[in-house]
């Protein structure tokens, strides 16, 4: 498909706005780096002096020059033990900020009657915290081991299953559907880095956020430069009901 900028940083691929959020029924967010401004586990790591090296297995996971995610996240993981959970806290108080233009997109969203859903390669400890200041509906993310305040280098399997890669990001976008009586096609996923791609294939609608080259090449649309909510430059401006 030919890729077409309509306006500076916003391109699309197969589409033709305007289109409406009313023919969609759910959003899903990765997290960090597409919600969120930052890499958790990076961050994470700068408290055990391990940012680098933690740093730079991401970015190569992220681009998809690494096959296997699970064992990559288990070695940054792994980098982690020591780290207190007061650290955490920091990270989240002091460095953690929502992509702009993450809230206006959520609350068009929501009054447009779309549940929203966050999967996550990162953590429960933050992605709770923006579930409930956003209002999320869904979550599903990695949980982190501790033991008298302190990350093991380990994490918790969960009834789902044990870590939340690209494979389970995709099932839990399927599942979810499964829950609302939706199709996949009235599905929105947003990301920006390779294990993501799985869930943008199935979505109706996939959008590439300041992504990795892979993923904007492959999106229906991609957000170059601004804010998420440049998504609504494509949506018909047509007041909005709120769906019941």
């Amino acid at each position: 498909m030919t890729a077409q900028e309509i306006s500076p940083g916003l391109v699309i691929r197969g589409i033709t706005p305007p289109l409406s959020l009313h023919d969609f029924r759910l959003i899903t967010f990765d997290m960090d780096s597409t919600l969120i401004n930052i890499e958790c586990v990076d961050e994470i790591a700068d408290a055990a002096g391990r940012k680098a090296e933690v740093a730079a297995i991401t970015e190569a996971a992220m681009r998809g020059e690494i096959a296997d995610y699970k064992e990559s996240l288990r070695q940054r993981v792994a980098l982690l033990r020591g780290v207190t959970v007061a650290s955490m806290e920091a990270v989240y108080a002091t460095r953690l900020q929502l992509n702009p233009g993450a809230f206006e997109l959520v609350a068009a969203c929501k009054q447009a009657g779309l549940k929203l859903l966050l999967v996550s390669g990162g953590f429960t400890f933050f992605t709770d915290r923006i579930r409930d200041r956003l209002g999320i509906d869904f979550t599903r993310s990695n949980m982190l081991e501790v033991q008298d305040g302190l990350l093991t280098g380990r994490m918790v399997d969960q009834p789902w299953g044990d870590i939340c890669d690209g494979d389970e990001k995709r099932k839990m976008l399927l599942e979810t559907c499964a829950k609302l009586g939706i199709q996949p096609r009235q599905a929105i996923a947003v990301g920006d880095g390779a294990n993501d791609l799985p869930m943008m294939g199935s979505a109706g609608l996939s959008v590439a956020y300041h992504a990795k080259p892979t993923v904007r090449e492959q999106a229906m649309v991609a957000i170059n430069s601004g804010g998420l909510d440049r998504l609504l430059e494509l949506m018909d401006k047509t007041p909005m009901r709120a769906v019941r």
